[in-house]
C-alpha cells in the first residue's frame, strides 16, 4: 500500500554544487519537494567522479534523484527576484556550497527573513562558516583526513597513497544537516520564526567518529580515574576498533568455501551456546572468560582452535549456526557482493536503472504497513524551470517568456 509520504507540504529551496548536495537527498525520498536553482551551466556534479553511466555521473544520479532542477542566474536583479518568489512560501534555504554565496548576492538569512519569517536557512560547506580554514577550496576525503579518520598508506614504490575507506564527512554531514533541517521547520513552524543553522563536513565526520576521539582524550587523564574494562583486567585497549585487533571470541574468520564471518560470541552466555553448539565444551571449561564484554584478548592459543573450526563449514552453514544455538555470526560482506546477501534482497534491493538511469538503492528509512514512492530520476539541468515557475511562483507565459528575455533564465 502506497501511504502519503510523510515530508510532503515541505519546500526547500537549493543551491548546491557537488557533494553537499545530498543535505536533500533523504528528504526529498521522504516526499519534501525539493528545487534545485542551478546557474545555467549546472551542477558539474554530473561529470564528476566515476562511474559514468551513460555519459551522467552515478554521483549526479544518486544525490539529486527526486529533485526539480531550475535554471537562475542569481547575478541578475530579475534572477535574484524570481529566487525571492520562490522562498516566499517556501519552508527552507539551502546554501550547500562555500558559506555567504547567497549573502554576496543579497540573498542571505536577513534579506531572505525579511520577505518569509519562518524561512530555515542551513549552509552546507567543507569547514564551516567560522575558523581558519573556512574559505578554504576542499573536496570530500580532506574532511576525514583532518578528523584523524585516514591512515595513510605507503606502496611498496614508497609512494604515500590514500587507503581505500568509507567517506564519512560527506555522508555524515547530510545526515546530522538533515536533522537540523526537520528540528528548524519543526520549530519554526510552531513559533512562526525562522532558524540559521549551519553545519560543516569536517566537523561532522570528527562527531561521526566521537568514540575514538573521546577515547584518547579520556586516556589523557591518569590511570587512576580512567581504565580499561574489566574483562581486560583494566588495561587501556587502544581506542575503537583498533582496540578489536587482538581480540579473539570477537574476531573474523576464514570459512571452508574462502569466505569470512565475524564471530561476536564476547558474552559468556554466547560463548557457552557456541562451546555446546561444536562440541567442544572443553574450551568454555578452560577459558570461560567473563559475563560481558570479554573477547579473549591475545588468547592466541584460542584463536589457532577457532580457526580450524571455522574452516570446518561453509559462511553460510555458520550463519544457520548461530541463528540455531543463539550466538552472534555475521556475514562479512563487499561492496561488490553484497547485493546477493539474503538480508539485503530482502529489506533493500536496487532501484532498476530503468526508473532512476543506475541501479540504485532504495532510502533505508520505511514505513511499517506500507510503503512511499521511489525518487524521480535526476533532473537534467533547468529541466523543471518553466513548471516550478508556473506552479510555485504563479507566474505566467508571458511573464516567463520576458524573464528568458532578460536573461534571468540562463
Amino acid at each position: 500500500m502506497t501511504v502519503r509520504p510523510p515530508l510532503q507540504g515541505v519546500r526547500i529551496i537549493e543551491c548546491s554544487m557537488l557533494g553537499p548536495a545530498s543535505i536533500t537527498t533523504a528528504l526529498a525520498e521522504l516526499g519534501a519537494e525539493v528545487i534545485k536553482v542551478e546557474p545555467a551551466s549546472g551542477d558539474y556534479v554530473r561529470q564528476m567522479t566515476w562511474p559514468i553511466v551513460e555519459g551522467v555521473s552515478l554521483f549526479h544520479l544518486h544525490i539529486n534523484r527526486g529533485k526539480k532542477s531550475i535554471v537562475l542566474d542569481l547575478r541578475t536583479d530579475e534572477g535574484a527576484e524570481v529566487f525571492r518568489d520562490l522562498v516566499r512560501d517556501a519552508d527552507v534555504v539551502v546554501e550547500a556550497m562555500r558559506p555567504g554565496g547567497l549573502e554576496r548576492r543579497g540573498l542571505g538569512y536577513e534579506a531572505l527573513r525579511a520577505i518569509n519569517p519562518r524561512i530555515v536557512f542551513i549552509t552546507i560547506s567543507g569547514y564551516g562558516m567560522t575558523g581558519p580554514y573556512a574559505q578554504m577550496p576542499s573536496h570530500g576525503i580532506a574532511y576525514d583526513t583532518w578528523a584523524g579518520i585516514v591512515t595513510p598508506e605507503v606502496t611498496d614504490e614508497g609512494f604515500t597513497v590514500i587507503p581505500e575507506h568509507v567517506s564519512i564527512g560527506i555522508n555524515a554531514a547530510p545526515l546530522f544537516g538533515g536533522l537540523g533541517i526537520l528540528a528548524g521547520v519543526i520549530g519554526a513552524r510552531a513559533s512562526g520564526e525562522g532558524y540559521q543553522l549551519e553545519i560543516a563536513q569536517s566537523d561532522a565526520a570528527a562527531a561521526f567518529d566521537w568514540y575514538r576521539s573521546e577515547s584518547f582524550k579520556a586516556y589523557e587523564r591518569p590511570e587512576s580515574e580512567v581504565t580499561g574494562n574489566a574483562s581486560d583486567d583494566f588495561v587501556r585497549r587502544a581506542p575503537g576498533t583498533a582496540g578489536m585487533r587482538e581480540g579473539v571470541r570477537y574476531q573474523i574468520y576464514a570459512t571452508s568455501d574462502d569466505r569470512h564471518v565475524l564471530f561476536m560470541a564476547s558474552e559468556q552466555a554466547f560463548w557457552k551456546n557456541f562451546c555446546e553448539g561444536v562440541d567442544r565444551i572443553d574450551l568454555f571449561e578452560r577459558w570461560p572468560g567473563s559475563k560481558y564484554a570479554d573477547h579473549a584478548r591475545g588468547n592466541t592459543e584460542l584463536q589457532r582452535e577457532l580457526t580450524g573450526i571455522f574452516r570446518s563449514r561453509t559462511a553460510a552453514a555458520w550463519l544457520d549456526f548461530g541463528l540455531e544455538v543463539n550466538t552472534p555470526i555475521a556475514p562479512v560482506n563487499t561492496p561488490a557482493n553484497i547485493g546477493d546477501d539474503p538480508q539485503f534482497v530482502d529489506r533493500l534491493g536496487w532501484i532498476p536503472a530503468s526508473e532512476l538511469g543506475a541501479d540504485e538503492l532504495p532510502t533505508p528509512i520505511k514505513v511499517v504497513g506500507g510503503s512511499i514512492p521511489n525518487p524521480t530520476h535526476a533532473p537534467t539541468i533547468g529541466q523543471h524551470t518553466d513548471a516550478v515557475l508556473r506552479d510555485v511562483a504563479g507566474y505566467d507565459d508571458a511573464k516567463i517568456a520576458a524573464l528568458r528575455d532578460a536573461g534571468a533564465l540562463g
